[in-house]
C-alpha cells in the first residue's frame, strides 16, 4: 500500500497529461500532420539538401545521422553518410540507421517511399516552404523537435526581421522587369507564388511570367521576346556558369540585352528555401537595384 499513492499519480499523468505536457514536442509539418516525440529527437534522418540546411539551422546538426545527395551546406554535411537521393532513396540503410526522425521535402521526396518508413513506427516530418514565414516557421518547428526550441526560435526571428528589412527599404522602388531563368532545356522560369518569385516582387521587380498558373512553367523563348524583360536573371547550372545568360546576346533586341542587365543569382542562396535565402534575397536586390539605374 505504501506504493500506491506514487502508482496512483503516475496513472493520473499517462490517463490525464498535465496541462503542456503532451504537447512539448509536437509540431504540425508542411502536410498539416501533427508529428510528436517522447523525448528530443537524438538520431535523424534528412531527404534532402534543403531539409539538412534547415535542421543545420535549428540547432540539429549534430544529431544527423544521414543525408541525401547534395547535402553540401554546410560544409559538415557533406561529411554525413548518404541516404539516397530524392528519386531513390535506400530504404533499408534508413531503417537501419534506427532513426527517431526523418525529415523530407513535399517538392522532392516519394510519399510512396515515405510511406513504408512510417508504417515502421519511425516519425516523418514534412517540409513544404512556400514564403518567407514558411522558411522560419520550419526552423522553429524543427527547433522543437530537435530539442533547440531557443536556437530555432532565434535563428527564425533573425531571418524575418532581415527579410523585413529589405521589404521596407525597397518597397517604394521603382518597378524593374524581370525575367528569371531556372533552367534552359526546356526553357523554364518561376511565377508569383514561387519563393524566387516572392523574392522578386520584394525587391521591386516585377515578374514578366508571374501570372502563369503554374509554379514553375515551361515557355517559349518567343514568349521570352515578346515580354522584352529589363533584366534577365539565372541561377545558372553553378555559381561561375554564364552560358544560359550569354545565349540571349543573340537576341540585341531585347531591354535586358541592351542595357547589358543580365546577372548570375548564386543558385544555392536563391534557389533552396533555406535560412540563406536572405543572403540570396539581399543579393537580388543589389542586383536590380544596378538594373535600375540604366533604366
Amino acid at each position: 500500500m505504501k506504493h500506491f499513492g506514487l502508482i496512483f499519480v503516475v496513472t493520473l499523468v499517462v490517463c490525464f497529461p498535465l496541462p503542456g505536457l503532451a504537447d512539448d514536442l509536437c509540431a504540425t509539418d508542411g502536410l498539416d500532420h501533427k508529428v510528436c516525440l517522447t523525448a528530443p529527437a537524438e538520431r535523424v534522418v534528412s531527404l534532402s539538401p534543403g531539409a539538412t540546411e534547415l535542421l543545420f539551422s535549428a540547432g540539429a546538426g549534430d544529431k544527423l545521422v544521414a543525408v541525401s545527395a547534395w547535402s553540401d551546406y554546410p560544409p559538415e554535411a557533406a561529411k554525413l553518410p548518404q541516404a539516397g537521393n530524392s528519386n531513390r532513396l535506400d530504404l533499408e540503410a534508413i531503417v537501419a540507421l534506427e532513426p527517431d526522425l526523418v525529415v523530407a521535402w513535399v517538392d522532392g521526396n516519394s510519399a510512396s517511399q515515405l510511406a513504408k518508413i512510417e508504417a515502421l513506427g519511425v516519425p516523418v516530418f514534412w517540409l513544404k516552404p512556400r514564403t518567407f514565414e514558411d522558411i522560419a516557421s520550419a526552423v522553429e518547428r524543427l527547433g522543437v523537435l530537435s530539442g533547440n526550441e531557443k536556437t530555432g526560435a532565434g535563428r527564425a526571428a533573425d531571418f524575418l526581421a532581415g527579410i523585413e528589412q529589405l521589404r521596407d527599404r525597397y518597397q517604394e522602388a521603382l518597378p524593374v522587369r524581370v525575367f528569371y531563368q531556372v533552367w534552359h532545356e526546356p526553357l523554364m522560369t518561376i511565377n508569383d507564388e514561387e519563393l524566387i518569385g516572392r523574392a522578386i516582387r520584394l525587391c521591386g521587380g516585377s515578374n514578366v511570367f508571374g501570372h502563369l498558373p503554374r509554379v514553375v512553367p515551361r515557355i517559349s523563348k518567343e514568349a521570352v521576346l515578346e515580354a522584352n524583360p529589363d533584366a534577365i536573371l539565372s541561377g545558372g547550372e553553378d555559381s561561375d556558369d554564364r552560358r544560359w545568360l550569354e545565349q540571349w546576346r543573340q537576341y540585341p533586341e531585347l531591354a535586358a540585352v541592351a542595357m547589358d542587365n543580365l546577372y548570375l543569382i548564386e543558385p544555392s542562396l536563391i534557389q533552396r528555401s533555406t535560412l540563406r535565402m536572405l543572403e540570396g534575397t539581399s543579393q537580388l536586390c543589389r542586383t536590380l537595384e544596378e538594373a535600375r539605374a540604366r533604366l
